[in-house]
């Protein structure tokens, strides 16, 4: 089982150059648990998960890290307990899977240390919960964009840390291999106990594997907490600007959003 974390934002503007993109946000990681961030294109989202895994210092605010400041603390101890898959992660130029996945175990080697068998161990079980042990000596620039997508989240899994930050870790992958990614982090959550935070564009696969789903639109929280108390018609207008009917999900019981577009507004306001 994992190690109880706190990772906290506080107040926390985010900019890139002159532009902000995220304002006095506050949010606290629920330890343990499955937290999915949903909001529209260019809302702050992935930019919030690069500040959560040390990549953006904030412009104003803090990020806390088992209270301490989370970008004064060195990168490799960092990387021991909290891992990134980023959003387009590139690849070295001719590198094999097993040796990109290996590389998620470079926070656990110290200086001079030898690769050991729990290294290899890690590997080896990373590969096989991702269902890519068959790619194990191909060129990851050989590979569809399903499958590479499936190494990087086996090279995440490979640094197993407490805390695992993915951004669209579901990107490329057809319908199937996005259920079974989800089931797949699931598992690790409820059998490791790994903190898992992520951000997902479809509302419903984010309603049916959160337990807490925070919505965010122009930089700032607009609703947190259970995905039956954040996905209402409500929200979804504000965060996305769209009309919506929302209905139980007959296979999980979590709440499922219809979109309503222009051409069937008035089907709806019949039926209302």
């Amino acid at each position: 089982m994992t190690t109880a974390h706190t990772l906290v934002a506080e107040a926390v503007t985010l900019a890139y150059g002159d532009r902000t993109v995220v304002e006095e946000l506050d949010l606290r990681v629920d330890d343990g648990r499955i937290t999915v961030i949903v909001g529209a294109n260019a809302c702050g989202k992935s930019t919030l998960l690069r500040a959560l895994a040390r990549l953006l210092p904030p412009s104003g605010g803090r990020v806390l890290l088992d209270g301490k400041e989370l970008h004064r603390q060195p990168t490799k101890e960092v990387a021991r307990t909290l891992g990134l898959l980023p959003q387009s992660p590139v690849a070295p130029e001719g590198i094999v899977v097993a040796d990109l996945v290996a590389r998620g175990r470079s926070p656990h080697q110290r200086l001079l240390s030898r690769w050991s068998r729990a290294d290899d161990l890690a590997v080896a079980e990373a590969l096989d919960l991702t269902g890519t042990s068959d790619l194990a000596d191909r060129a990851v620039d050989e590979l569809s964009g399903g499958q590479r997508q499936r190494v990087w989240i086996a090279m995440a899994l490979a640094q197993r840390t407490d805390i695992l930050l993915l951004d669209e870790p579901t990107t490329f992958l057809d319908i199937c291999h996005q259920v079974e990614v989800l089931d797949l982090l699931t598992d690790l959550n409820r059998d490791r106990g790994t903190t898992i935070v992520m951000v997902l564009h479809d509302l419903n696969l984010a309603a049916r594997y959160a337990d807490r789903l925070v919505a965010v639109a122009q930089g700032r929280v607009v609703a947190s907490g259970d995905p039956s108390q954040v996905l209402t018609p409500a929200v979804i207008r504000t965060v996305f600007g769209m009309s919506s009917e929302v209905v139980p999900d007959p296979v999980s019981g979590r709440p499922l959003v219809l979109p309503v577009g222009r051409h069937h507004s008035g089907r709806l306001a019949a039926t209302a």
